[in-house]
C-alpha cells in the first residue's frame, strides 16, 4: 500500500528503495509561494542512521514488509550474537551492526525483539526497562548517602550507568535502556 505525503507521521514506518526507515520528525511546511511539503528526519532501521528527506505532493512511498519476532539471546561467539526463535527453536546469528546498542542490556537467556524486513533479520529490539545487577561500584564515603550526586556503576553486562551514592554493588537495579539512566533499586 503506497502512503501519500498528507498521511506521515512520527513513528510511521515506510519503504524507501528498499530501505526499510521509521520516521522520527517530521514538519508539514507550507510556503507563502509554491505548493506545501513535508520535511521529515527518517532513521534507517538498516544500519541506524538518521537522514533528512523532504517529501512533496504526489511523492509516495511504500510500506515496509516488517515482522517482530520474540527471540531468546543465547550468547556472543566472539563474532556473531545468537538467537533462537522461542516458537519454533531455529537459531539465527546477527552482526554487530544489526544488534547494535542491545549487547549493552542483555543477558544470556533473555528475550528480545527481533525485527525482520522481507524475512531476514535487520535488527534486535530489547525491552524498555531492564533489571540488571551491579557488579562494581565505588564505595560510599560518609556524608554520601543524602546528596543528589551520582557515581558509575557497571553492570552484569558491561554497561556503565550513572547511580546515586547510596546505591552499592551487588544490587539489582533498574534501567531505562532508551536513555541509559538509572530508574530505581529492585527490592528484594
Amino acid at each position: 500500500m503506497a502512503i501519500g505525503m498528507g498521511e506521515l507521521k512520527k513513528n510511521l514506518k515506510i519503504e524507501i528503495q528498499g530501505v526499510p526507515y521509521r520516521i522520527v520528525e517530521y514538519q508539514h511546511v507550507k510556503p507563502g509561494k509554491g505548493a506545501a511539503f513535508v520535511r521529515a528526519k527518517i532513521k534507517s532501521f538498516l544500519d541506524g542512521k538518521v537522514i533528512e528527506k523532504t517529501f512533496h505532493a504526489g511523492d509516495k512511498c511504500e510500506e515496509p514488509n516488517l515482522l517482530q519476532k520474540p527471540m531468546q539471546f543465547l550468547y556472543f561467539d566472539g563474532s556473531a550474537y545468537q538467537f533462537m526463535d522461542v516458537e519454533n527453536y531455529e537459531q539465527i546469528a546477527l552482526n554487530e551492526d544489526q544488534v547494535g546498542d542491545a549487547p549493552k542490556w542483555m543477558l544470556e537467556g533473555s528475550q528480545v525483539q527481533v525485527l525482520f524486513h522481507n524475512e531476514k533479520a535487520i535488527s534486535v529490539e530489547v525491552a524498555q526497562v531492564v533489571a540488571l545487577k551491579i557488579t562494581e561500584t565505588p564505595p560510599n564515603f560518609k556524608g554520601d548517602t543524602s546528596s543528589a550526586g551520582k557515581k558509575p556503576a557497571t553492570l552484569e553486562t558491561g554497561a556503565v550507568v550513572q547511580v546515586p551514592f547510596h546505591v552499592l554493588e551487588g544490587e539489582v537495579i533498574k534501567v531505562n535502556t532508551q536513555t541509559g539512566e538509572y530508574l530505581e533499586k529492585v527490592k528484594a
